[in-house]
């Protein structure tokens, strides 16, 4: 069983810059939810209620979104608007969250180390709040764990992307296993490789299921790529063994890290309203 899941949310959102001032991206809101509540939702619909959450400076608006505000409670009561808070009452009342802070912005893998102290020493569900997927039928992490109880290993979710925008990503390389056309054990990782380098188009998004020994192999990990300690590199560690499946997921992904992924976010989500 996967119980945990890990939400690296201590970057500053440069690129969202002034709106990220003073509000984390994280709370980016895609029509009227935060980027954030999406992720745990997609957690909890995957069977996990145990949210860790990576913070940093700034980022007190986290907090206290899943945590109850009785004064707006108060205000609210018995009015027409009282429902608009019934999705957060059951994710706060549901799921367990734990925070702890990264000091330093070192890079992904970094971050998910620092996460180590709330994680302890068992499987775990990492989710990029600013990757956005979403799939009608069971979502992302769903499809994932699925995997792991097959393979107990390390997992990450690719999909296919232009050629020219391998810079951007962690690109994988391997082979597909077991007769299937959307699970490849992996024999290589690069990170954000020149398109006249990358091995594949097949690139890393926001979501990993890791094996706790992925915390040893990152302490020893050096820094990488821009100076910052790489998931990747510590995957590559793994891969070499094995021990990486990487599984084509079914369902859209959003770059809300972007603006351009952020407003198709939006709109394709205002289009799909129930």
């Amino acid at each position: 069983m996967i119980n945990k899941c890990l939400f690296p949310a201590a970057g500053y959102g440069t690129r969202f810059l002034p709106a990220t001032k003073a509000t984390p991206k994280e709370m980016l809101p895609v029509l009227t939810k935060p980027l954030i509540q999406y992720g745990v939702e997609e957690a909890v619909e995957a069977g996990i209620h145990t949210m860790a959450i990576v913070t940093g400076r700034g980022k007190r608006a986290i907090e206290d979104h899943f945590d109850i505000s009785y004064e707006l409670e108060h205000q609210i009561k018995g009015s027409s608007k009282e429902y608009l808070l019934n999705e957060i009452r059951a994710l706060i009342t549901q799921c367990t969250f734990s925070y702890t802070r990264q000091i330093e912005m070192k890079g992904l893998g970094h971050a998910i180390l620092t996460g180590e102290t709330l994680i302890g020493h068992e499987p775990f569900a990492v989710v990029l709040a600013d990757d956005l997927c979403t799939n009608k039928d069971k979502g992302v992490l769903s499809q994932m764990i699925e995997v792991y109880e097959k393979y107990q290993c390390s997992i990450v979710a690719i999909e296919e992307v232009p050629m020219d925008q391998t810079d951007k990503y962690g690109v994988i390389d391997g082979h597909l296993v077991d007769g299937t056309e959307d699970t490849y054990r992996v024999t290589d990782m690069v990170e954000k490789p020149d398109p006249k380098d990358a091995p594949t188009n097949m690139a890393i998004i926001g979501r990993y299921i890791l094996t706790p020994d992925i915390f040893d192999i990152l302490r020893q990990t050096k820094p990488g790529k821009g100076g910052e300690i790489q998931i990747t590199d510590a995957l590559l560690e793994q891969a070499k063994n094995g021990k990486v499946i990487a599984f084509k997921f079914k369902g859209k992904r959003f770059d809300c890290g972007s603006v351009d992924g952020f407003v198709q976010a939006t709109n394709y989500f205002y289009q799909n309203m129930e």
